[in-house]
């Protein structure tokens, strides 16, 4: 294995790097430091063939309960926030979604409140175009860096990708990895943010069961007036459980563990 990739561990137990709790774990995670340290370990990926998954917070996914016999790689490290000129922040994709709101409302930045209760990466959230509130990252994405499947960086705007509701085209041809982002916010009222930051952070504890392990909503709303949890609720299906997997008494579009 070269030198220059990151942080390697090996035969590493990944219970908890998945909001699941799964327990399971992989040959080897590698956490790169910087772009190009990150550069150097997609080159050796792909030039040897190696299997390989990119993982955020494990807010979103569900890992298989065998050995991933690969590398995960992990973009934690790369957690950079930096406070731009014209309300604007430059954010690496392993920064965490509450971290970068927080810093936002600090910094007397309005836009990103609704996000500090989700616990995922922003390059997570950019990948999936996350929402909540009915406020989409994509939003508030100004410019995106990835590192695409040839090993090249490149900075793109959301006019050069489709994205919608829970998606976007670099979700859905998975090879290339956000780097970081430029968001564009308003200028607000730290006073302001923080009460509706709050509001937003005790609706989802007084609704959601976060007190168990899940990977948050798990269905698509088939439409504002219809929403999953809703469906399930009203198919009589909450509590339903197979394994240790179960349909939330609280919210009938988590499934937790």
């Amino acid at each position: 294995m070269p030198n220059n990739i990151g942080s390697i561990y090996e035969n590493l137990d990944l219970t908890k790097y998945n909001t699941y709790h799964i327990k399971t774990s992989t040959k080897y995670m590698i956490c790169p430091n910087n772009t190009d340290e990150l550069i150097n370990l997609y080159k050796y990926i792909k030039n040897d063939n190696i299997k390989y998954f990119i993982i955020g917070n494990g807010s979103n996914v569900i890992l298989p309960d065998t050995k991933f016999n690969g590398i995960l790689i992990s973009l934690k490290n790369m957690n950079k926030i930096e406070l731009l000129p014209d309300n604007r922040l430059k954010v690496m994709a392993g920064a965490m979604l509450p971290i970068v709101a927080n810093y936002a409302i600090n910094n007397n930045l309005k836009g990103l409140e609704w996000a500090v209760g989700i616990p995922g990466t922003l390059g997570g959230a950019i990948y999936g175009n996350a929402e909540a509130y009915l406020c989409p990252i994509m939003n508030y994405v100004k410019e995106i860096t990835i590192l695409n499947k040839d090993n090249e960086l490149k900075t793109i705007t959301p006019n050069d990708i489709t994205y919608g509701y829970r998606t976007t085209s670099i979700k859905e041809q998975k090879e290339d990895i956000v780097i970081s982002a430029i968001l564009q916010l308003l200028p607000g009222n730290k006073e302001e943010s923080l009460a509706l930051a709050l509001d937003r952070k005790q609706r989802r504890f007084a609704s959601q069961p976060l007190e168990y392990p899940s990977a948050g909503s798990v269905f698509r709303n088939p439409s504002k007036e219809l929403p999953a949890g809703k469906l399930i609720e009203e198919a009589s299906l909450k509590g339903t459980n197979i394994g240790g997997a179960e349909i939330s008494l609280k919210h009938g579009n988590f499934i937790i563990n």
